[in-house]
């Protein structure tokens, strides 16, 4: 026996042959998770758990050596338990593993170390403080259109006139374009664990090209009232809307898993527009959502503009904006209600509202 492997405490996994059929599986040693491998027929054992966000790496797949956390993807080596190049400052246990009369054994006791490299906190985990000064007001447009070749927006132009509004009123203004920016849809973290869905975003964590941290960047710390606006696309809202909604998911996800909300004392209004109807439909969803991370909505918290169902003539439905006062006095007065009720929000004692229902901390410490 090799003088270097424990003589005693190996613990039966199971059978050789079964075990070998899968690249890439978890055992357990009592209440330990291992991730067991095999290659070429020789078996690997390390952590179950990943470094990372506690990913179950037995569920991975096998890329060459490496174990690719189904989580998030971090990587280790199947029999050695370090990073992939570049990263072996981040390793994972490994284990002796053996295989004696056609049953795999893995001792208990690992003989190597957790490690973990220091990595600098991304700049979204900061502390949520709001800075001191006028109330800001974000435009959002999630109007999907031809970047090179722009076309008149009926919903855009109602935006920029309560943006314009909110700036001549000395209110500092920040307008987020959806379409200018380059970001990856929602890849469904949530779907594999709770806790696979982190804050800041996973993806925003792993892409540096990802450019969806300028709306969490606004949304949590920045901004004090929001201003959606949409077209209705086939009775909804726009699918830069939805592409931008599934990405906050890792904001409402931390009311379930830590009780914590991520945006206090934030205004939302919307604008929608539209050739054909659905605009109470469309806002109950967009209401919906917004009212699900505990936001604040004005009195009157939307304004919209659609000629109808019959109304398919949308160069009339453009000129009918472009021509109506009353829709961009509609725009500047949504703007006013959004900033009034967050300087009411503001000049009130920070509180904390517990959100029932749901208790998060239940889940996991």
């Amino acid at each position: 026996m090799n003088p270097e492997l424990p003589t005693e405490g190996w613990r039966d996994v199971g059978d050789a042959a079964e075990l070998s059929k899968h690249a890439v599986q978890q055992v357990l040693l009592g209440t330990t998770r291992v991730a067991l491998t095999c290659k070429d027929g020789e078996f690997g054992a390390i952590s179950g758990n990943c470094n990372h966000a506690g990913g179950p790496l037995g569920e991975g797949l096998l890329e060459g050596d490496y174990v690719v956390c189904p989580w998030h993807q971090w990587r280790f080596h199947r029999a050695k338990g370090v990073g992939e190049p570049g990263f072996e400052a981040d390793a994972v246990p490994a284990y002796h593993v053996r295989v004696r009369e056609g049953r795999v054994e893995i001792h208990p006791k690992p003989f190597t170390k957790r490690s973990k490299k220091p990595h600098d906190p991304h700049p979204l985990e900061r502390e949520i403080r709001r800075e001191d000064g006028p109330i800001r007001v974000v435009g959002i447009s999630t109007t999907v259109m031809n970047k090179d070749y722009p076309r008149y927006s009926t919903s855009d132009a109602l935006l920029e006139e309560a943006m314009r509004h909110a700036g001549a009123t000395s209110h500092e203004t920040r307008l987020i374009k959806l379409r200018e920016l380059s970001f990856r849809s929602c890849e469904g973290y949530y779907s594999k664990a709770a806790h696979a869905c982190t804050w800041p975003c996973s993806i925003t964590q792993m892409d540096p090209n990802d450019q969806l941290d300028r709306v969490y960047e606004a949304f949590v710390h920045w901004g004090d009232v929001f201003v959606i606006a949409t077209p209705i696309r086939w009775g909804n809202a726009s699918s830069l809307y939805y592409k931008m909604v599934e990405r906050m998911n890792c904001i409402q996800n931390q009311m379930t898993i830590a009780n914590r909300t991520l945006l206090r004392d934030k205004v939302v209004c919307a604008i929608v527009t539209g050739g054909q109807d659905n605009v109470q439909g469309v806002m109950g969803q967009v209401l919906g959502f917004f009212a699900e991370l505990g936001c604040h909505f004005p009195q009157y918290p939307f304004i919209a503009h659609s000629r109808g169902w019959s109304a398919e003539d949308m160069e009339a439905n453009v000129i009918a904006v472009q021509n109506s006062e009353e829709l961009r006095a509609g725009a500047r007065g949504l703007v006013d209600r959004g900033i009034e009720l967050a300087e009411r929000l503001l000049a009130t004692t920070p509180h904390k509202t517990e959100r029932g229902g749901r208790k998060g901390k239940a889940l996991r410490q």
